[in-house]
């Protein structure tokens, strides 16, 4: 039976797998979350599709969850801003999912959760010692 860290760890994955996957499956549903000083919205747009990957894999890999956990826990940070600005912007003929102000400004407090779940991911994973032993 997997243990609740391992459950929390695998189920973290997966929605990062998920999620990441949709940043290249459907790209400009992501591109009006990219502020227009960043420069090309593409770009960043599959950038953190990659991060999102990558942090996957480091969490469902128990000798790299520690640092998985908190690449995640940043990365939901720094999209942050992006989530601000897609509920700034959010009016009912926008872009993407920004046409509806409640589901733009509904997002928002979800990122707490989302770096709690990261950072306890990061907190419950194996140290290095134990995984020696």
């Amino acid at each position: 039976m997997p243990r609740h860290t391992d459950v929390l760890a695998g189920s973290l994955a997966a929605a990062l797998t998920v999620t990441g996957t949709l940043h290249f499956a459907r790209p400009r549903a992501f591109d009006a979350l990219i502020p227009p000083a960043l420069g090309s919205p593409r770009a960043w747009v599959y950038g953190s599709g990659v991060a999102e990957l990558a942090c996957a894999a480091a969490v469902a890999v128990p000798a790299t969850r520690r640092v998985g956990g908190l690449a995640t826990a940043a990365l939901f940070v720094a999209v942050f801003p992006g989530n601000v600005k897609m509920a700034l912007d959010s009016h009912p003929g926008a872009r993407s999912w920004a046409r509806k102000p409640s589901v733009a400004w509904g997002r928002l407090p979800l990122q707490v959760p989302l770096v709690a779940w990261a950072w306890r991911v990061a907190r419950t994973a194996p140290s290095v010692s134990a995984r020696r032993t």
